[in-house]
């Protein structure tokens, strides 16, 4: 397949029994944006599944990570859980998204609301200067349904602060709310209730939403975006696109 490059994985960790990350080569001829996704595959003798993956990894990494959910029977995850170090994927060498900086409006707070796996476009994100070039603050909700599904989100947040490129730029302005749904954390609860109640602003000690000057991006269940959605637009709030930039912005590519 022409269209197609192979790679090779270099990392595998595997979080809990939902969840893994892997590392894979990046071709030289591959330029994205952070927050952007691409269609990712296993060789196969006919023709292969693709999915769409968000790169977790910024546009600056030497490779690529992806953050997976492990889906019993899909027709991906199935055999994509049991990848090894020096086995092949499949990419497509074309990314796209509008979980980008540049679909925002210009602002001083970005709230990147996430579930289960749909942090990964904003561990990219978290890791890219342009972000902290763009918003004073930068606040990462991940929310799941147990404490060691969060797992992937502190290590994430915790190897941005010591990211030589914007370690001290994240030290100082990146916030991590996480909560759980079915298991006692610090947080309990789904973000969209956490919010409506206001402890998610009061555990940070920050104000409620204002179109004004927030800028909000998510990602995860169709739940969340909706309910998010109809928090925001009675509040001004607009969504955004790349040729329309507005004051929050959704993703909607999902794996299986």
């Amino acid at each position: 397949m022409s269209n197609v490059h192979s790679e090779r994985v270099l990392e595998v960790q595997h979080y809990t029994d939902r969840l893994f990350r892997f590392r894979v080569t990046r071709p030289q001829s591959l330029r994205f944006c952070s927050g952007e996704f691409v269609m990712l595959g296993l060789p196969d003798d006919i023709k292969p599944v693709m999915r769409a993956y968000s790169i977790a990894s910024p546009a600056w990494d030497e490779s690529l990570e992806f953050f997976s959910i492990k889906v019993p029977g899909g027709p991906l995850t199935e055999r994509l859980q049991k990848i090894q170090v020096g086995d092949e994927i499949l990419l497509r060498p074309k990314t796209t998204g509008t979980l980008v900086n540049d679909a925002l409006l210009p602002g001083r707070r970005l709230f990147m609301l996430s579930t289960g796996t749909g942090v990964a476009p904003f561990v990219s994100l978290i890791r890219d200067p342009e972000t902290y070039e763009k918003f004073e603050s930068v606040i990462l909700t991940h929310t799941c349904r147990t404490v060691g599904e969060l797992k992937y989100g502190f290590d994430s947040v915790a190897a941005t602060h010591q990211d030589p490129l914007v370690g001290e730029e994240a030290t100082a302005r990146l916030k991590h709310f996480a909560s759980t749904t079915r298991e006692p954390s610090e947080h309990n609860g789904r973000i969209t209730n956490l919010i409506e109640t206001g402890e998610f602003f009061a555990s940070l000690g920050i104000p409620a939403f204002d179109a004004a000057h927030d800028r909000i991006m998510m990602c995860g269940s169709m739940g969340m975006i909706k309910d998010i959605r109809q928090m925001l637009e009675p509040k001004g709030f607009t969504e955004g696109s790349h040729s329309q930039p507005g004051n929050f912005v959704v993703e909607r590519a999902f794996v299986g």
